[in-house]
């Protein structure tokens, strides 16, 4: 099985101050973020994360900006001399590379929520049970990063995203009550996003397609459809065509034997009304 490799992620501090460079020649040469994304040919939404620190400025749109904005290479020199970080491993850096690009993720899992459609709270939880555990700092980063990853879920332009969870995971009183009541909430808001598709696999199937274990479907951009997989012992990219059909037709099932969206919603309304 093959997968392409993205560049390491880069220091998310350098990439804001390389953001707010490229906002103010933008400003300079009186152009809107709009008007800038058409002259190098992107979408508003690429320029707007790069300037927000979001999403790495990539060297070869560098080079354009540079050209269009006449900034004289700064910014491809910026691009160069951002320093690395090794917070994730590559597996993790992959995988949070392709669903920032996205335009479309299915998601299934059966033992924890979904990672975007995660409180803060929620993933402290989570994060904090990890063995061997990480230190205090890490673990912020770590909890940080994932809740940064929920601005997908709020894009002018968002991919289409389903998820299929099954309900044992909303049973789990991770971090106490309080914590799993919050998390019950916020699943039920994103259920109402026009961008989400969330359904509940009841606890009552006597069989279905995902005992196996979690798995996510994405599509890129140029409609390359890839999936990734995890167990304890590791996490793999799935780029074989006969492997991803396999999971695409796994998560098609899933979705049949899974609640309807309305009574998905119903469910949480009735576990959010437990005392």
């Amino acid at each position: 099985m093959s997968a392409r490799r993205p560049p390491r992620p880069k220091n998310l501090t350098s990439m804001k101050m390389l953001g707010k460079q490229l906002g103010a020649a933008r400003r300079a040469a009186g152009l809107t973020q709009n008007s800038l994304a058409a002259a190098v040919r992107v979408d508003e939404e690429t320029i707007a994360s790069i300037e927000q620190g979001r999403r790495a400025l990539k060297p070869d749109l560098a080079a354009v900006l540079d050209e269009t904005l006449q900034t004289k290479g700064t910014l491809s020199a910026g691009v160069a001399n951002l320093p690395d970080i090794d917070q994730f491993p590559m597996w993790a850096e992959l995988y949070m590379e392709h669903e920032r690009e996205a335009i479309a993720l299915s998601w299934y899992d059966n033992a924890v929520v979904p990672g975007l459609l995660q409180t803060k709270a929620y993933a402290h939880a989570l994060l904090s049970g990890r063995v061997p555990p990480y230190d205090s700092d890490e673990l912020e980063t770590k909890v940080a990063a994932r809740i940064d990853r929920r601005e997908i879920l709020h894009r002018r332009v968002p991919p289409t995203l389903s998820f299929v969870v099954w309900e044992p995971a909303l049973l789990m009183p991770t971090g106490g009550h309080e914590v799993r009541r919050e998390q019950l909430g916020f699943l039920r808001e994103c259920s109402e996003l026009p961008c989400v598709s969330l359904q509940i696999l009841p606890l009552n199937r006597t069989s279905h397609a995902g005992d196996a274990g979690p798995f996510t479907l994405l599509e890129t951009p140029d409609h390359q459809h890839l999936a990734y997989t995890e167990s304890q012992r590791g996490s793999q990219w799935v780029s074989d065509a006969d492997e991803v059909s396999i999971l695409t037709r796994r998560y098609a099932m899933l979705r049949t034997q899974a609640l309807t969206i309305e009574d998905s919603r119903c469910l949480l309304d009735r576990l959010l009304g437990d005392p």
